[in-house]
């Protein structure tokens, strides 16, 4: 074997490619659906630590008919509707402090043509076919249903009500690969965890035989078409799951980019168990098809509660992440996300929880020990650390705690129990606690005979905060990190961790410690809730009166020309904090339109808008820039300006009388 096999090789066992289920855009994500992404962020994070080389995906979902719905009730195209949408699931993703590698959109114009080859691809080998499609359908989910499947004679997933359809589809004929999968399912036990999910889709759906999966639609248009037959758009689950192979270079022609063929298959796909289904049975099937390997692990989590039950906009009882961070910042939702998730059970989230959790594990636990460890190393010693390697018994305690709890926490992260692995740590944390309580530094500072004794003890305190914060970094990572700078160290590696006593013996701690976690007061709390319910609650509209302009006759409104614009581009106007220069298409002409509404519309969302426009204006340069007409907008009382938008969709150049 020559070196470059053994560096591929090499190279092969390190690799390590993680998706989560693609967020679906139709609306904004709440707390239990990210979840998910911090979830996948620590997995992702600790499989870094462990030294893979990881790429870990994740993006949105953004076809379908409950999308194209939504886009016509706001009044603007499916493409800008989700554009705003995944721009604000990038943005809680990012304010969670995600590692993704990789933000996929089922939109990209390159997804799009790898999901038209391999439908074409599977049509052309048989594995797909033309038929008629009748049952009961769920818009929200997208799918159909046989009555039998119905519960109460709703939709089994959601719980909404299902319409009779019937119209002509494409199906994948599942039946071709059954077989194969339920063996590999049973040849491979890990390949759907945990335990009880396999065994639901085993006896649930693949032993009692399966019916053919419809691929294509013909009662809607937002979607990908299907380039041979273009009275049909695939249909969202083949277009969805795909992105797991083309957003990292698959090709249905063969000619795949250097990132697929080193990351295919996937190690894991992190998905919600209510979509198990098709991640462990239509997706594979997809695969085999397509003549791939199919994933090593399909991972369906369990639910976050409310404590009324499964979140939904028409309970009422939605909680947001941004409001979350709002009150108790990015690393203390992060805890308690992963933390209070059972590893198959669900979760309950509550704002009572939330405060009980971070007063005890956050501020008193770990908060009060960085806190007590820095102001006593300060106050006895100037905030040197030695060690004076005077041994008692109950240091080898605390020592051996030291050197196991890695080992441990490797353990859980490999059976992907994080909420076990997380208590681990804090383990160490509480026996640390627990040594202060043990030694009594207080006593041993009275004496100057003990003095060697306490320097020892201040030092086996922050070597056990130093081991601890290390293995905290994939699941709190500014904590971790703002606790290793005020130690003046950094993050062991993996294999650092299985040494004790590599603090360096004379290093200083900062000087004036920061409270990592303040006491919280639950009232407090309660009332920040309900005044963000109120900011975000809509009020009772009386109307707005203004104060009247003088009478015009009909002659003086004649002169005024209004039409419809569509706004074609649009980009913020360098140096001014108010104004957006748009593109705006009226007729056959292009105008240049300069308005000062910047602070209520980003240029992404003003593209593909129809507005109305005054048309005859003299133009007029604002902050140096021609402005060739002005977009209307309606003002309320607190000043936010919303454009005018026609009811209907009207062409470019439409006139308003």
């Amino acid at each position: 074997m020559c070196n470059k096999e053994r560096e591929e090789i090499k190279m092969e066992k390190k690799k390590y490619y993680m998706t989560t289920a693609i967020a679906y855009t139709s609306g904004k994500p709440h707390i239990g659906n990210t979840y998910e992404i911090v979830l996948a962020d620590s997995i992702a994070r600790f499989k870094r630590f462990e030294g893979y080389d990881v790429f870990f995906q994740t993006g949105t979902d953004e076809h379908g008919q409950k999308i194209e719905l939504k886009a016509q009730e706001a009044g603007i195209t499916p493409k800008v509707f989700v554009d705003g949408i995944a721009n604000q699931i990038k943005g809680i993703w990012d304010l969670m402090n995600t590692s993704y590698d990789k933000f996929v959109r089922t939109t990209d114009e390159y997804h799009e043509k790898q999901v038209q080859k391999m439908f074409k691809k599977l049509y052309e080998q048989g594995d797909i076919y033309k038929g008629h499609y009748e049952g009961m359908y769920c818009t929200p989910c997208e799918s159909f249903f046989t009555t039998s499947q119905l519960v109460d004679g709703k939709c089994p997933d959601c719980g909404r009500e299902v319409k009779p359809a019937k119209e002509e589809a494409y199906f994948l004929k599942l039946s071709n690969y059954t077989e194969r999968l339920i063996e590999h399912i049973k040849a491979n036990p890990e390949f759907i965890q945990p335990e009880s999910r396999k065994n639901e889709m085993m006896n649930n759906f693949l032993l009692p035989g399966l019916q053919d999966l419809c691929v294509s639609r013909t009662s809607f248009k937002w979607g990908i078409p299907v380039d041979f037959d273009d009275k049909h758009v695939v249909y969202v689950w083949l277009d969805a799951l795909s992105n797991y192979i083309t957003g990292i270079g698959y090709d249905a022609d063969g000619n795949h980019d250097e990132k697929f063929i080193k990351n295919w298959p996937a190690e894991l796909h992190l998905i919600g168990k209510d979509i198990l289904r098709f991640h462990t049975i239509y997706w594979p099937i997809m695969l085999m098809a397509l003549d791939l390997p199919l994933p090593k692990q399909v991972f369906g989590h369990p639910w976050l509660l409310q404590g009324d039950g499964k979140m939904s906009k028409s309970k009422g009882n939605v909680i947001y992440a941004d409001d979350l961070v709002s009150i108790f910042g990015v690393d203390a939702v992060r805890y308690f996300v992963l933390h209070e998730m059972p590893f198959d059970n669900d979760g309950v989230i509550t704002w009572e929880l939330l405060v009980e959790r971070i007063n005890s594990d956050l501020a008193n636990t770990l908060g009060n020990l960085v806190n007590r460890t820095i102001s006593m190393s300060n106050k006895y010693f100037g905030g040197t650390v030695n060690n004076a390697d005077v041994k008692e018994a109950i240091d080898e305690e605390l020592k051996a705690l030291a050197l196991e709890t890695p080992k441990k926490v490797l353990a859980k992260i490999e059976k992907l129990k994080v909420a076990d692995a997380i208590s681990e740590i804090f383990t160490l944390f509480k026996r640390c606690n627990k040594y202060i309580d043990e030694t009594m530094p207080w006593i041993l500072a009275k004496e100057e005979e003990t003095k060697a004794r306490l320097e020892t003890v201040l030092y086996n305190l922050i070597e056990g905060i130093t081991i601890g914060a290390s293995l905290l970094a994939s699941f709190m990572p500014e904590t971790a990190q703002k606790i290793l700078t005020q130690l003046n160290t950094k993050q062991r590696t993996l294999e650092e961790l299985s040494q004790y006593g590599l603090y360096p013996s004379g290093n200083k701690v900062t000087e004036k410690p920061e409270i990592l976690f303040a006491r919280l007061d639950l009232e407090e709390v309660l009332a920040k809730v309900e005044a963000q319910k109120e900011e975000t609650t809509p009020v009772e509209d009386d109307g707005i009166d203004i104060e009247a302009k003088p009478e015009i006759t009909y002659d003086d409104f004649a002169k005024l020309q209004f039409q419809v614009g569509e706004i074609i581009a649009c980009e913020e106007v360098k140096k001014s904090k108010k104004l957006l220069c748009s593109q705006v298409k009226v007729g056959s002409q292009i105008r240049q339109i300069v308005s000062g509404i910047k602070a209520h519309y980003t240029p992404e969302q003003m593209v593909g808008k129809k507005v109305m426009v005054v048309t005859n204006l003299k133009p007029a340069k604002l902050a140096g820039i021609l402005s060739e007409g002005m977009l209307l907008c309606a003002e309320d009382e607190q000043g936010a300006l919303s454009l005018m938008i026609p009811e209907k969709d009207m062409p470019a150049g439409a006139e308003i009388c």
